[in-house]
């Protein structure tokens, strides 16, 4: 059940970007094969920017929070509960 709430977890984040957005991740993905050293300059910045509008923090934040309940520090989402940072 907890890897079925992460893969929709993971759709939602996913699904911040454009059908256009997507694609380009994947491309340098495999042109990157794991690796950013295998992309240019721009790539790696064009990757991040696109990485970036997925929201990493809250989808970690989130996931771990489903996973065992506790809120990533630091996170908006825990910045309500402590009083901000």
């Amino acid at each position: 059940m907890a890897i079925a709430e992460l893969l929709l977890l993971a759709r939602q984040h996913l699904l911040k970007l454009e059908p256009h957005e997507r694609h380009r991740v994947v491309e340098l993905v495999r042109r990157g094969r794991g690796r950013t050293s295998n992309l240019t300059e721009r790539e790696r910045r064009e990757l991040a920017r696109l990485v970036q509008k997925t929201e990493p923090r809250d989808f970690a934040s989130t996931a771990m929070k489903k996973l065992v309940g506790i809120p990533l520090r630091g996170s908006r989402r825990d910045k309500s509960s402590d009083g901000g940072d």
